[in-house]
């Protein structure tokens, strides 16, 4: 009779258990996260984050949805449609400085991927020896906007070099067939596709070359940070756990990205992936997830030299580190 009693308790508190874990699981607070773009490699961190139990853990029930680029992200955030997403900080920064009410809040990408690309075989070794070469840029593009940067920073002039533009999906063709010595292009992006081809390149990250600019980052309305700090904070904390688990762990993140995005591309992704990891700790950054002062301030000043940001802005307006994790909880610099 005593066994039977044991029996029916235990069997009474499983029942307790799986209730409360309902309830706790019903109590998760939903979050909404809005990408730059299609999913991908630049996108496995949060992946990792989700499929890893990081957002749970942290009592967030978080739902990724799929982007079109960074500027239509930037605006939906700005509108009002998506409270808290991923975009390039330029053009977050750029709405910003136009007055729109938001913030970045964690800069996973601590400089651009830009980068000028040229064959091997070309012979050319620096950005020096562009001078005289034909460079395909791609036309209407901040990437091309930012260029004379790269120039003045190698003590080159735009009159030194023959830039051509050209529609984005002939970039990579017209450098393979040789229509131009040089493309400007990202490291995420045309570089991957380039070498996908069997190219063999040498690359000039804008990052390495005198032009760092803060870059794709975590940002949020300014009524979400307000209204919900400590969702805002715990999402930035668990969203940094995934990425430094990705880092440390490439392969799982792509089967973390394909488990939530089931038509991704899986070696794409993981080219991309392998790809990035130069950009989480560049810029004098000493955290993963952190853009040091000095390195906004020096965006600012490059982004206004060519007037993509206004002259004389505040970069504190941008951006806050009032959400990231204390410097204990945080992934050191370098990686």
């Amino acid at each position: 009779m005593n066994a039977l009693k044991k029996s029916l308790c235990i069997g009474t508190l499983a029942l307790g258990i799986g209730a409360w874990a309902g309830a706790a699981s019903a109590a998760d607070t939903p979050v909404t996260f809005q990408l730059n773009w299609m999913a991908g490699g630049p996108n496995a961190g949060f992946a990792s984050a989700l499929e890893q139990g990081y957002y749970k853990a942290a009592g967030l029930d978080v739902t990724i949805v799929q982007g079109n680029g960074s500027g239509n992200t930037a605006q939906l955030v700005a509108n009002g449609r998506a409270q808290i997403a991923y975009a390039d900080a330029v053009a977050v920064m750029q709405l910003i400085a136009k007055g729109a009410p938001m913030k970045v809040v964690a800069t996973v990408y601590q400089s651009n991927p830009n980068a000028v690309m040229a064959l091997k075989k070309t012979g050319i070794k620096s950005i020096k020896d562009l001078a005289g070469h034909k460079v395909g840029v791609p036309s209407g593009s901040s990437q091309t906007t930012m260029l004379p940067l790269l120039w003045k920073a190698n003590n080159l002039k735009e009159s030194d070099i023959n830039s051509i533009d050209m529609p984005v999906p002939s970039m990579v063709p017209a450098l393979l067939q040789g229509q131009v010595d040089a493309v400007l292009g990202s490291i995420d992006s045309y570089q991957i596709q380039a070498e996908a081809q069997g190219a063999q390149l040498d690359v000039w990250r804008f990052a390495d070359y005198g032009v760092p600019t803060v870059s794709t980052s975590i940002f949020a309305t300014n009524d979400y940070l307000k209204n919900h700090p400590d969702v805002v904070r715990k999402f930035v904390a668990a969203s940094l756990k995934g990425w430094s688990f990705a880092i440390d762990h490439p392969e799982q993140a792509i089967k973390d990205l394909k488990k939530v995005f089931p038509e991704m591309n899986e070696k794409l992704a993981t080219s991309e992936l392998a790809a990035i990891k130069p950009l989480f700790c560049s810029g004098g950054a000493k955290y993963l997830g952190k853009g040091e002062d000095a390195l906004w301030a020096k965006s600012q000043d490059l982004l206004a030299e060519v007037k993509l940001l206004p002259a004389g802005q505040d970069p504190k307006t941008y951006y806050t580190h009032d959400f990231l994790p204390p410097a204990s909880q945080m992934r050191a610099c370098p990686l």
